[in-house]
């Protein structure tokens, strides 16, 4: 009987917390506390793909391409390569610290990543309404120099009164390259990691040619693309909350614990979930279970193995609580 797959998304603090500098200690430290989470998957003999965010890694990378510029007349490295250039950094900095946490639970499976890239639209509406903010903040002299100098498009910072950022499209993940092989691999035994902060957004040009685009990939979405590619089971999306609640933070929060695919849609449709962090992250879960996927379970990584926690969104609620 074939094993079940399960595809992991790893939330920003799993690696790396607010109100830290972000240094390797720290991000290893908390890769291993998520790691050592996953352990009951990998001791359950489920096949694993592994996902990840990068958003503070990558916005690093462009301050110091920034200053590199700046100050040394470096050229600067386009927005495709810092993306892979963050999914090379923290997927070794994963798998180094997966195989060292095998080998002390004597656990013999072999651990991968591989720099993902994902094919998207050139002409998703995301590209004539850029949002996604990346980078430095600068000020407007500064910003009046880019636009002119790179043509960048720029936003006030979320923060008010802080200067702007940069902003790109969030264009939405239609395939991912290489699909095949990355199940091969899992369904071998293999832990792969792959598709970090969203992959590389990619198209194929009218020769057939594969292209490049400034832009970034919501993790969420993309990790789900990939679990409904390779056929997984189960569709874990780790955040910093144990459950998703209704009216988060309102004298009327409530936990949702059970839902299935009518309610999710009714409650996003009423906009009960943030815009900015939980909704996508929904969005992706239901678009699991939608293209046939069992079950989609939102929780944070220190409750994975107690199976009463976590907010689990099936086809059917009743075919939730059989299984």
């Amino acid at each position: 009987m074939m094993k079940k797959l399960a595809v992991v998304a790893l939330g920003g603090n799993a690696l790396l917390r607010d109100n830290e500098k972000g240094t390797i200690e720290e991000q290893e430290s908390h890769t291993a506390e998520t790691i050592e989470n996953l352990l009951f998957l990998v001791r359950e003999g489920y096949d694993l793909i592994v996902t990840h965010g990068n958003g503070p890694q990558v916005g690093n990378i462009l301050m110091r391409n920034d200053a590199g510029e700046q100050v040394y007349g470096i050229s600067q490295m386009p927005l495709d390569v810092c993306v892979a250039d963050s999914q090379g950094g923290i997927g070794y900095m994963i798998e180094r610290i997966f195989r060292n946490i095998l080998h002390k639970n004597r656990i013999q499976r072999n651990v991968i990543t591989l720099v993902g890239m994902v094919e998207v639209d050139p002409n998703d509406p995301a590209y004539q309404n850029p949002t996604k903010r990346i980078g430095a903040t600068y000020g407007l002299e500064q910003i009046q120099k880019l636009e002119q100098e790179k043509g960048w498009i720029f936003k006030e910072s979320k923060k008010s009164g802080n200067g702007w950022r940069r902003v790109v499209p969030s264009p939405v993940p239609k395939k991912i390259l290489n699909l095949e092989l990355i199940n091969d691999l899992a369904r071998k035994g293999n832990i792969v990691i792959t598709c970090g902060g969203g992959g590389i957004p990619v198209f194929y040009d009218e020769e057939g040619i594969l292209r490049t685009s400034d832009a970034v990939i919501d993790k969420d979405l993309a990790s789900s693309v990939l679990a409904s590619g390779v056929g997984a089971d189960e569709f874990y999306i780790l955040t910093d909350v144990s459950f998703i609640y209704r009216d988060f933070g309102l004298p009327t929060q409530e936990k949702l614990e059970f839902l299935d695919l009518q309610d999710t849609k009714k409650y996003l449709e009423l906009g009960t979930f943030a815009e900015g962090s939980m909704a996508p992250k929904i969005v992706a879960a239901m678009k699991f279970v939608e293209n046939g996927g069992i079950k989609s379970i939102i929780t944070e990584a220190s409750r994975l193995e107690d199976k009463s926690y976590g907010s689990k969104i099936t086809l059917h609620y009743e075919s939730l609580l059989s299984r």
